[in-house]
Order: structure tokens, then sequence, then C-alpha cells
């Protein structure tokens, strides 16, 4: 976290993630030229190859770390498993369209929203929409960005947590379902519902215990989560969102999709206090996962 905290991501053509996206962006390219009663399984075995591809380099790098004298594995180590997750470069896009709302430069705020945060056509937003879509997109990331990583590295170790990765990266790329991607992305996008399952709701909790330290509405938080959690497509992505809408008592909306919370949508001091209320919850995430490693050893 340190490491992520001061460093933020590298460029991309350093980022194993990244790598990980051009061998899917490949395999994408590729089933263009399935037959279409074919795309749901080279779906499967797309993701299949990508997580064992994955897997293997991972684990080769862990290996020559581990070989090496101790601090300098210790900080490789750390730093592999800081491009698991991204709280500055998440925050950092957030702050982005935070700027622009205070500036009451609505053109900017869509524009930087639309670049870094959501993928839902930002053309038409007004100003609260688009807080709103600044908020959900930093709850709904607590799970992917933080607390999944975590969970997985807590178990399995940083091959786990690059595994998660992987599939979490697929899905944002190929698990939709219109078009050809609804087949080609199917067994991704059920993979990655599965994998965030535990997470998700351990993420929500994380909101919760962060709006109390917060000062923000605890109660709100859980009683929104208890009622909304369950209202987005995914079975995952509502959970922390409307947490984050309980504990700050505003409504997030995605047009035509979800509604979550009670209250007015979100502004600019809204965002502010998300900020916070995820800040915490990232910490809290962070103790529990040192309390249970230490309790394991």
């Amino acid at each position: 976290m340190a490491l992520d905290l001061a460093l933020g991501d590298p460029p991309n053509r350093w980022h194993p993630v990244a790598w990980i996206g051009s061998l899917i962006s490949g395999g994408r390219r590729l089933a263009e030229r399935i037959p279409p009663r074919l795309l749901t399984a080279y779906g499967a075995g797309l993701i299949l190859a990508v997580a064992a591809v994955t897997l293997a380099g991972s684990l080769a790098v862990v290996a020559m770390s581990r070989a090496m004298p101790w601090p300098i594995g210790l900080v490789l180590e750390a730093w592999l498993l800081k491009l698991t997750f991204s709280l500055r470069g998440l925050i950092s896009a957030v702050w982005e369209a935070r700027d622009a709302l205070a500036a009451a430069d609505l053109g900017s705020a869509r524009a930087a929203v639309a670049r870094h945060l959501v993928s839902r056509p930002v053309a038409t937003l007004d100003a609260g929409a688009t807080a709103s879509a600044a908020v959900e997109s930093l709850s709904e990331n607590l799970t992917d960005s933080w607390v999944a990583p975590l969970c997985f590295f807590v178990v399995g170790g940083l091959p786990a947590a690059f595994v998660y990765r992987a599939v979490n990266t697929a899905d944002a790329m190929i698990g939709y379902r219109e078009g050809l991607l609804g087949e080609l992305g199917w067994a991704t996008a059920r993979l990655d519902d599965l994998l965030n399952l535990l997470p998700s709701r351990l993420g929500a909790l994380a909101v919760v215990a962060g709006a109390g330290l917060t000062r923000e509405s605890a109660t709100d938080a859980w009683r929104a989560w208890r009622r909304d959690g369950r209202l987005t497509e995914s079975p995952n992505a509502g959970q922390t969102m409307a947490a984050m809408a309980g504990a700050l008592r505003v409504t997030l909306e995605k047009h035509e999709h979800y509604r979550l919370g009670a209250g007015a949508p979100p502004d600019v001091a809204a965002i502010d206090r998300s900020v916070r209320v995820f800040a915490a919850a990232a910490g809290l995430g962070l103790v529990a996962a040192l309390v249970v490693l230490r309790a394991w050893r």
C-alpha cells in the first residue's frame, strides 16, 4: 500500500496487468473468426488460458524473488503485489472529476469520468449524475481494486492475487451482455461474479465500518446495503455502492439500470466524504488482512 500511494502505477509497457490486457485483446480479435455457435466455448478456453499464463508467470517471478537476498526479494514481492491493485490511481481519477465539478466545468468532469471510471455514455449526464458515476466507481472498485486482490493474496499468495486480477481485467474487457461479447465473455463474467461474491460483501462491511469511523451514517449504510445491494445486474457491484449511498445519505443512480440509497444525488462535498469513507474502509481491510495472516502464521 505504501508503494502504491507513494509511486502509483508504472507505464503500461512495464505493467503486467497491461500485458494481460494485451493477451485478452489478442484473443478478442481471434474471436471474430470463430463460428458463433462456438463462441461460448472459445471464451471459456480464453479465460482459462489467460489465467494459466498469469499463474505460470507469477509463480516464476515469486520463485525468482525468493532466491534473492531478503531485502531485495521482499521489496520485489511487495511491488508485484502492488501491481494487482491501484488505490492512488483510483482516487486520483475521482479527484479529477471532483475538481472539474467544483470549478463548474461539467464537460471536463464528464470527460474525466468517461476516461477513467465508467463505460456508460456521459454526454447527457448532469452534475449530479456525473458525481454519482464517480462515487459509484469509487465504491465498486473498493472490491475490484483492493479488497478482492487482498483476499486472494491472503488465501493463495501473490499468484492467487494475479489470477484474480487477470479474471477481473478480462471481465472489464469482454464480460458484457451484448453482441459478440454476450457469448465470448459469458464464462469470464460468471467466473468474475463467483470470485467476487465474498470480497464484495466484505467490502460492503468495510464501508459500513468506515462510515462509522468517519462520522458518516453506519446505520444507514447497513440498511441501504441490505435493502439495495441486490438491485444491480451484477450480484456484487451493488454491495459496496449501496453501502456507500447509505453512508452518505445520497442516491446513486444509473439511469434505467438501478437506483441505490435515498436522498439527493451526490455533489462535490459528497465526493469528498466518499473518499474519506473509502480510505477508512481500505485501511480497515489492510488491518483485517494483517490480523488474519498473523493468526495463520
